[in-house]
């Protein structure tokens, strides 16, 4: 990982396209300003990690919901009863 030590209003460029500045410093948090093309996808990584899931999720085939869930640490899916998923 690279470590860089930026003050307020500093920038730091990634590529040609994307600037992360540093918008204001205050205790433990900072806020960041990021300037990049509206095709890149910018996430908080919590959030990230939540989309990725979900993408696994849907793309899985239904023998394969057993192991996708046990590995992100969910569990088996709940399987319908007989009259399916009416409350």
């Amino acid at each position: 990982m690279l470590v860089l030590t930026r003050k307020t209003n500093e920038s730091i460029v990634i590529g040609d396209q994307i600037v992360v500045t540093v918008v204001e410093v205050r205790g433990d948090q900072v806020k960041i300003g990021i300037s990049a093309p509206s095709q890149v996808p910018i996430h908080r990584r919590e959030v990230w990690e939540e989309i990725k899931k979900g993408n696994v999720r849907s793309t899985a085939k239904p023998a394969d919901m057993d192991r996708a869930a046990k590995a992100l640490g969910q569990g088996a899916p709940k399987k319908p009863g007989p009259e399916g998923n009416r409350p």
